[in-house]
């Protein structure tokens, strides 16, 4: 199995017990170990008293890609930090995209840079977040 296919293994077993990300729509693309592609669009129910998403929704998004983006090596990974800043409003219907690019990636720790985008290509959102890595196989032998 070569790398990218690990990585797209490792999203699929992630993803199929992944209730959160299915509840919201998300959907989840690997195109390479080390980056994942997070999207969904806003519904209703995601929107806070300012009629805009709420911004807990947009840090799950995010965080979605960053999770997968860093266990595409078959050690279950797991967040040790994140933080977001928050650039733009979104807005019903908007359609969000968020892309984790691996930084760096050590033994047991990595960084993550991940970028959220609407549909018209406008920055919403930046994150960034610390894995730390469990050395336990996320997939069968």
């Amino acid at each position: 199995m070569d790398d990218l296919q690990r990585a797209r293994a490792c999203a699929d077993r992630m993803y199929a017990n992944d209730k959160a990300s299915k509840a919201l729509g998300i959907d989840i693309e690997i195109p390479e170990a080390g980056t994942a592609v997070a999207s969904m669009r806003v519904r209703e129910d995601m929107t806070n008293g300012f009629d805009i998403c709420h911004g807990g929704l947009i840090f799950t998004l995010a965080d979605t890609a960053f999770a997968f983006a860093c266990n595409a090596y078959d050690d279950v990974t797991v967040a040790g930090s994140g933080m977001i800043e928050f650039l733009r409003p979104v807005f019903l219907d908007d359609e969000l995209r968020a892309v984790a690019l691996e930084e760096h990636r050590g033994q047991r720790s990595g960084l993550y840079a991940v970028e959220v985008v609407n549909q018209d290509g406008e920055f919403v959102a930046l994150f960034r977040g610390r894995s730390i890595a469990r050395g336990q196989p996320l997939l069968d032998d």
